[in-house]
């Protein structure tokens, strides 16, 4: 059976956010606008990027 995978595409900066989503975000492998990164679908995956959602933009295929 395949695995989910979830796009992540960082559309905001997290330069003036707090450091905790600052680190979430370098734990998602975002660390330029407009990256887009592929990962697992997993309940930690989607708890970091409930975290950062005002950040980022999420395509699932």
């Amino acid at each position: 059976m395949e695995e989910k995978v979830i796009q992540v595409q960082l559309v905001r900066s997290g330069i003036s956010q707090p450091e905790t989503q600052r680190k979430t975000l370098r734990g998602l492998g975002l660390t330029k606008l407009q990256r887009t990164v592929k990962l697992k679908d997993k309940p930690a995956i989607r708890g970091m990027i409930r975290k950062v959602f005002h950040l980022v933009r999420v395509i699932e295929s």
